[in-house]
This record gives structure tokens, sequence and C-alpha cells, in this order.
């Protein structure tokens, strides 16, 4: 599933992580974050594998990625019940 940049810092913000803290997590640096959220509305390219890191460690906070096609207002996320 394509993930916007906006999406990871909405993202972080719903779970109250830092940048440094979901680079920490993903094991990736702190600059591959803002670089991925610098995207903004874009879709996020990058490796997929670095792709898959931040998103996973976003999932294991409670983070669930939004489909554009699931959702009338565009790509999205919310928190897992």
């Amino acid at each position: 599933m394509p993930i916007t940049g906006y999406q990871i810092k909405a993202a972080r913000s719903l779970v109250g992580m830092e940048q440094v803290a979901l680079a920490e997590k993903a094991g990736v640096s702190a600059n591959t974050i803002r670089n991925m959220e610098a995207y903004g509305a874009e879709r996020v390219k990058v490796r997929t594998d670095t792709l898959d890191a931040v998103a996973d460690a976003l999932k294991v906070a409670g983070v669930i990625f939004v489909d554009e096609g699931l959702s009338e207002g565009g790509p999205g996320v919310r928190m897992a019940k």
C-alpha cells in the first residue's frame, strides 16, 4: 500500500512519537524520517524495506494506515481498537 509523508507524520503525532524515537524503532536515521515526511501528500519513494520498517514500527505502536480507496477523504491513519 502506498504511504504518504503526511500519513507518517500524522501517525507519529497520533501515538505521540518524535521523529528520533520512530527512527530508532525502525532502525533508520532521523534524517530518513524527515525526508519521508517531506513528501507531504505525495507517495513516499524510498526502498521498500525502509518504508516497511517505518510502517511496521508505527503499526506496533497501534497505528492503522487507511488506504485512499477505503476512505472518502483520501489516505489517512487511525488507532487500532
